[in-house]
């Protein structure tokens, strides 16, 4: 299956060069030169992965960002000014897979479009309704990262890819707190440097998600100065403390 990637930029040699670079390695590439244009067009023909400039005419790339958001889970990845980190961080905050500073390597950015799209492996979600066997459940959290899928009581929950990866890390062991650092290399690899930060935005946006299919969720626990953790069902008693009595 031919994957379909959108550029949004407003350099049209940028545009030209990097669909011919991407349509080599056979993708399949529709480029917009604005932000509402896009918007548009990726309303009407949602796509894979959408790669986005953040310095546009009429609608910028983070207006455009926070609106397909609204709509999409589709990966995106940001492209930054050389020296802005703002533009990374706001990015990366609103809800942006990955980001790539310019001037860019073009074998890099089909690198990091391959590495999302190989961690949201979309083929595999028409594979039936039967959760696959690296599905994780925690309780009410059911996670299937080879479809991608994520439920909550049943409920499907619509999950970015880094939201996706961070969930994923801290239920793998519940109970067990994770640093900033940690979830961010579990959500971006060891070789890319993201504001510790940014996981704060993150798991707020994790939690809204969650709560807005349950009101009372409220596994993802904070540890303040330490990290995150997945509430454990069986909390371990503070030592010395015996099992409860019959």
């Amino acid at each position: 299956m031919t994957r379909r990637i959108a550029l949004v930029d407003d350099d049209r040699n940028i545009l030209t060069s990097v669909s011919l670079t991407l349509e080599a390695e056979g993708f399949h590439v529709t480029t917009y030169n604005d932000g509402a244009e896009a918007l548009r067009g990726l309303t009407a023909e949602p796509v894979d992965l959408a790669v986005l400039d953040v310095k546009m005419p009429r609608m910028d790339g983070m207006e455009l960002l926070q609106k397909l958001r609204e709509r999409t889970t589709m990966p995106i990845i940001f492209l930054t000014s050389k020296d802005d980190e703002v533009d990374e961080l706001m990015g990366l905050r609103l809800g942006a897979d990955d980001y790539i500073k310019k001037p860019f390597s073009q074998r890099l950015l089909i690198e990091r479009i391959r590495t999302l799209l190989r961690r949201l492996d979309l083929r595999a979600g028409s594979a039936g309704p039967d959760l696959s066997k690296s599905a994780l459940v925690r309780g009410d959290l059911t996670l299937d990262p080879d479809r991608h899928l994520c439920a909550w009581k049943g409920q499907a929950v619509d999950l970015t890819v880094t939201e996706f990866l961070i969930l994923q890390a801290l239920a793998q062991r519940p109970g067990h707190v994770k640093s900033r650092d940690q979830l961010i290399d579990a959500a971006y690899g060891e070789n890319i440097y993201v504001d510790d930060r940014t996981i704060d935005s993150h798991i707020k946006r994790l939690r809204k998600k969650f709560r807005d299919v349950d009101r009372s969720f409220s596994e993802i626990e904070t540890l303040y100065g330490v990290g995150y953790r997945y509430k454990d069902p069986v909390p371990l008693r503070p030592p010395g403390e015996g099992a409860p009595s019959a």
